[in-house]
């Protein structure tokens, strides 16, 4: 699998994992399938393919600034609770950054 396949799942089990446990919600809103399906172009578009870093570190932004404050609130708040709802990801993602 390659680095970016990997980071589009990381991304979208956070969107996940804050939808279900942060909001409460069952069923993805379709805010939050648009935001996954942003992300995924986002990174299917990365200038820097399988040689980019995590994007927090990258020195283009190419997210817009209201999708990346978006998904900067997501990731802080579902980052550090990848370790309890899917260990082996969060480790993975740790170690590949």
């Amino acid at each position: 699998m390659s680095k970016i396949e990997r980071e589009k799942g990381v991304v979208e089990k956070m969107i996940r994992l804050y939808v279900r446990h942060k909001l409460g919600l069952s069923e993805l809103p379709e805010e939050y399938i648009a935001l996954i399906e942003y992300a995924h172009r986002r990174l299917d578009g990365c200038k820097f393919g399988e040689k980019k870093t995590a994007c927090k570190r990258c020195p283009i932004h190419c997210y817009r600034p209201d999708m990346r404050d978006r998904i900067r609130e997501i990731m802080r708040w579902a980052g550090p609770r990848m370790i309890i709802y899917d260990p082996i990801a969060a480790i993975q993602h740790l170690i590949r950054r």
